[in-house]
């Protein structure tokens, strides 16, 4: 299993309203590493779900259901979504500040690529950021 984490911007599509669409398909990724990223991603792997530019935090976590295909957006066959579903609302959001602040996740990509939209973590990391949540 892979980690990772997508960032959306809340006024435009929220953990909120992720959760009311029920699957949800990650579309409008134009940044070749963020599209590596998406194709990587299997079903089953589980997905940070990042509010960026208002809140600046981790609010749920997702599970892709449906691997990589053209993004429909788009007829440039350059570029394609995953579907994921919502899993959870973490107890406690985890903000970027508290991740900035943790010596342990000083080399995660929120940070190190700050502007990618689809990140991979690492399992160490991953199982820091739950255990941040669920403190």
């Amino acid at each position: 299993m892979n980690y990772w984490l997508v960032k959306s911007e809340p006024f435009k599509y929220s953990w909120d309203d992720f959760v009311n669409q029920g699957t949800g398909v990650w579309d409008g990724v134009r940044n070749y590493q963020a599209r590596n990223n998406l194709k990587a991603m299997q079903v089953g792997d589980l997905v940070f779900f990042y509010h960026s530019n208002e809140g600046l935090e981790i609010v749920g976590l997702a599970k892709v259901v449906k691997e990589a295909y053209q993004d429909p957006t788009t007829e440039d066959n350059r570029w394609v979504v995953v579907d994921l579903v919502p899993v959870e609302k973490l107890p406690k959001t985890v903000t970027l500040k508290q991740i900035k602040a943790d010596e342990r996740l000083k080399d995660i990509g929120l940070i190190k690529q700050m502007r990618l939209s689809v990140t991979a973590i690492k399992p160490e990391e991953f199982d820091i950021i739950l255990g941040l949540a669920h403190d």
